[in-house]
């Protein structure tokens, strides 16, 4: 393995100013998706900041309109586990409990998770076939090659990866932010935001840079977070990755669905809002199959889906009718 020199961070405002200036310093917390990068050599820091020690960071603490903020280094089962997330948020329990390992979890940060890389085999294997995300410039072997997990939306030339975090989505469906603290403060990022298109540079996943510490996740109270539900379809039923889920939430008027929320994972480079099938929605009748079906279909127009995915259009939509249901019975 890649030798490297472990440290220890006493406080942010240290460990903020270490990452800035040294290029071949990364932060690690959990580990669990880095430590399996750099074994595979598609990182390779020189210099690794254990940052578990910074003080408060793992807590999940009352905001003042109900909502709920998660520190970056609170571990993914506890998360899960927190009475406040089950009831409020089941949406974000859910999503949790469907990642991983049972063992993971009780390592993995919160900070972590959202920050981790694509699954993308051309991206992981280090097979030396073409991937602009490892080389920038050499190409995208997924475009036309294997690509039955890849994207079905905002993908581009250089990369149709997706993005493999389930709690992500949940907190786009919510409309969370990252808090991030830098060298001239701290600042919140909306989750739309936070994840960069593929555009020319795929190689950058989000839009932080040097110096920048997540330092928790701020979840606002919404009143379609109680009734929420996380589906997740995948190849296996344990420790597998999506083929495509949803975070679906929902508020209603007895039978009538007055507001909805969904975000799909397994299908972009980020979570995927379905923001026409969220305003078709708005009306109609839990009851009413057809006109459910017909309005989440109004976000499946701009799919694109790649030669062995396209079967994703159709799974998608039959996922987000049966996420929405689910939520909606819990309204």
């Amino acid at each position: 393995m890649h030798p490297f020199v472990l440290t220890r961070a006493d406080d942010s405002a240290s460990a903020i100013a270490a990452h800035s200036q040294d290029v071949q310093l990364a932060f690690i917390a959990g580990g669990t998706d880095l430590v399996a990068l750099m074994k595979d050599g598609m990182e390779l820091p020189e210099r690794l900041l254990d940052i578990n020690g910074l003080p408060g960071t793992e807590r999940i603490e009352e905001l003042p309109d109900g909502g709920l903020r998660i520190g970056a280094l609170a571990r993914m089962s506890d998360v899960a586990a927190d009475g406040r997330v089950r009831a409020r948020f089941p949406v974000i329990a859910e999503a949790l409990l469907f990642s991983a390992s049972g063992q993971l979890r009780n390592m993995a940060t919160m900070g972590g998770n959202i920050m981790q890389r694509t699954r993308c085999a051309y991206f992981r294997d280090g097979d030396a076939l073409p991937c602009n995300k490892r080389e920038p410039g050499s190409g995208c072997s997924a475009l036309h090659g294997l690509n039955r997990n890849h994207a079905i939306f905002g993908w581009s030339a250089s990369c149709v990866a997706t993005h493999p975090s389930d709690v992500a989505v949940a907190f786009a469906a919510l409309d969370a932010n990252v808090i991030v603290r830098g060298r001239v403060g701290e600042r919140p990022i909306p989750f739309a935001e936070f994840y960069r298109p593929p555009s020319s540079t795929p190689e950058r996943d989000n839009v932080l840079g040097r110096g920048d510490l997540i330092v928790a996740i701020e979840v606002p109270a919404r009143p379609e977070g109680r009734a929420s539900h996380y589906l997740k379809v995948r190849d296996r039923q344990s420790y597998e990755f999506a083929l495509v889920s949803v975070a679906a939430a929902v508020e209603t008027d007895g039978e009538r669905l007055r507001s909805v929320r969904l975000a799909m994972g397994g299908v972009a480079h980020k979570p995927w809002r379905l923001l026409a099938a969220e305003r078709a929605l708005r009306g109609i009748l839990l009851g009413n199959t057809n006109g459910l079906r017909s309005a989440i279909a109004q976000s499946f127009s701009e799919a694109r889906p790649l030669t062995h995915n396209g079967f994703k259009v159709e799974l998608s939509q039959r996922a987000a009718l049966r996420a929405l249901l689910t939520a909606g019975a819990r309204a």
